[in-house]
């Protein structure tokens, strides 16, 4: 059997609707991806939280079953560990003859030594980068970045002033980024000069944490020109409390802050595509494209202004729950559109099942290979499923999506029901409407569903006087559980 070649790109908090037919961020290379491959339009994070999503797409197991809630380095050594007995693709991968190279941000488990899950050459980036974001702090000297093109976030007092966007004439293969590719080049360099099959992934904490990008980048986008999203002032009357609370963070920001931060997330996203192109380039011109499956995903998305908000730790919304996903390779489709409802964690089946190798039986994912070769996968991936438990301030949270409606279930307020159709900027909660109750508690119970079929316990045992939150419990018909 021939057995393809997976080249990985994993970005950091990329919004699905940059690569959008109609958005105006520049992705001529995601594009040449697109037109030889199937897109997933309504592709989602199990987690919007770095963490919990990469071991999710490591194992195909959703954040309660892998062990890792929230970002590792936010936690005592004895929290958020990632389960050891949990098997992982690039495993089952070198199991079956491939050679696996991993580079860049892991950020799944704290001892970085990442041979024992799989991937036998790797360099990643240390523990020590990632807790020194976590305090506020930036991986870039202010010397290097223009003065005039900054925007920090100093409020409220007793915080440390953070880095919000900058402009730097630091080029990338100079940043972090750039030692990331150059050390997947040379894997490729070594892998392409022989016949065994390979894994390469290559991952980055662009376009996450500050949004910094080169002044060449950064001209590409006329300030005046960027809209600002449609729900950026939405009125938040009919949402939970905690949403309101975080909008107060940005509620000195200004447009043209805004504007300033939309164009350095632009523009990084742009610097990423080069760099995406440089790997393309690579396999063309050792006649491996047509061998290798090729996937373009992030981890979650980003706000960057949409409901008011930043980053990706508050709110249900589709801007960092969709992500960006599309696939190339022998026996996939081109130029071609899915809106299966896929999950980061699905991506694990999937690619063992191209692979012919050992499956990782579990109920948490499910391959979605017929989605590449065929249009219709009849009542496969019409609903999807993510859960969040805080980032640092932990909560409960579990979403559903079931064709055009989502419904969130709030563990610490009221619900969410969305219809995407025909509010896609969500800016109508429909959960209270008498009109909808039929519908909140079917999809409330299919939650419940979910939660047994992958063994959530915590929320399972929630019978307890104070604790019993949902519209519906977790009994079947009435039935005991």
């Amino acid at each position: 059997m021939n057995r393809p070649n997976f080249l990985l790109f994993i970005l950091d908090g990329m919004q699905a609707a940059t690569i959008d037919a109609a958005h105006p961020c520049r992705t001529p290379n995601i594009e040449r991806l697109k037109q030889r491959g199937v897109t997933f339009q309504r592709a989602h994070t199990c987690c919007p939280v770095c963490s919990p999503a990469r071991a999710s797409l490591m194992t195909g197991l959703l954040p309660h079953n892998h062990g890792v809630l929230e970002v590792e380095h936010g936690k005592d050594e004895d929290q958020c560990i990632l389960r050891d007995d949990k098997p992982h693709f690039a495993q089952r991968l070198t199991d079956a003859g491939y050679s696996a190279g991993y580079f860049g941000k892991w950020h799944i488990e704290r001892s970085n030594e990442i041979d024992r899950f799989g991937w036998q050459t790797h360099v990643v980036k240390g523990s020590e980068h990632h807790q020194h974001l976590g305090k506020g702090t930036h991986s870039f000297a202010a010397d290097t970045l223009d003065p005039d093109l900054c925007g920090w976030l100093e409020d409220p007092p007793g915080y440390n002033r953070i880095l919000h966007y900058g402009v730097t004439d630091t080029p990338p293969e100079e940043r972090p980024l750039g030692i990331s590719m150059q050390c997947a080049q040379k894997f490729l360099r070594e892998r392409l000069a022989d016949d065994n099959p390979w894994c390469c992934a290559v991952s980055f904490s662009e376009p996450n944490e500050a949004l910094v990008c080169g002044r060449p980048a950064f001209e590409e986008y006329d300030l005046d020109a960027i809209e600002l999203p449609e729900n950026l002032n939405a009125d938040f009357s009919d949402r939970p409390n905690l949403y309101r609370r975080e909008r107060l963070i940005t509620r000195n920001l200004s447009e043209e802050h805004w504007r300033r931060a939309r164009a350095c997330y632009y523009g990084c996203i742009s610097e990423m595509d080069a760099q995406f192109g440089k790997l393309l380039d690579q396999l063309e011109a050792a006649d491996a494209v047509e061998e290798t499956v090729i996937i373009l995903l992030a981890d979650h998305g980003r706000y960057v202004g949409a409901h008011g908000f930043d980053a990706h730790n508050i709110g249900a919304f589709e801007e960092i729950y969709r992500i960006p996903l599309v696939m190339a390779g022998p026996g996939i489709r081109s130029n071609a559109h899915s809106d299966a409802l896929v999950g980061i964690q699905d991506l694990c089946p999937t690619i063992l099942e191209l692979a012919g190798a050992d499956p990782i039986n579990v109920p948490d994912s499910n391959s979605f290979a017929p989605a590449l070769s065929k249009s219709d996968i009849g009542d496969a991936f019409q609903q999807g499923f993510a859960e969040y438990h805080g980032s640092r301030f932990p909560l409960a949270q579990r979403i559903l999506w079931d064709d055009d409606w989502k419904f969130v279930f709030n563990g610490f307020d009221f619900d969410e029901l969305y219809n995407l159709r025909n509010d896609p900027c969500e800016m109508r909660n429909l959960a209270s409407d008498p009109a909808h109750s039929g519908r909140v508690k079917a999809m409330m119970s299919e939650i419940w569903d979910r939660l047994r079929t992958t063994g959530d316990r915590t929320l399972l045992e929630s019978h307890y006087f104070s604790l019993r939150l949902g519209v519906v419990g977790p009994n079947r018909d009435g039935a005991d559980a």
